[in-house]
C-alpha cells in the first residue's frame, strides 16, 4: 500500500494489487472517519465513498485534482 501523499490526517494511496485486469489510474483516500476512491483519468471523479460528508469530499476532490500529476506519475511508476 504505497502512500503517495499525506494531507491533514488523510492518506492518499493505492493498493499494490489493484486487480486483474488492472483498473484505470485512481487513488484511495483514508482517514479514521472513512475512505473514498477517486478516478484520476480522464478527469478526477469520485468513484466511491464510505463515511465522508459532502464538504470533506469536495475538499478531497480539490486536493486530488491539485496533485493529479504527482498521483498519476506515482501510479505509472509503480504499475509501469
Amino acid at each position: 500500500m504505497p502512500v503517495i501523499l499525506r494531507y491533514q490526517g488523510f492518506k492518499l494511496f493505492f493498493y499494490s494489487n489493484e486487480g486483474n485486469p488492472l483498473e484505470p489510474a485512481h487513488i484511495h483516500v483514508r482517514s479514521p472517519d472513512g475512505e473514498a476512491k477517486f478516478w484520476l483519468v480522464p478527469d478526477v471523479q469520485l468513484a466511491r465513498n464510505d463515511g465522508f460528508d459532502a464538504r470533506t469530499l469536495k475538499n478531497l476532490a480539490t486536493v486530488v485534482a491539485t496533485n493529479k500529476e504527482l498521483l498519476e506519475r506515482a501510479w505509472n511508476d509503480y504499475f509501469g
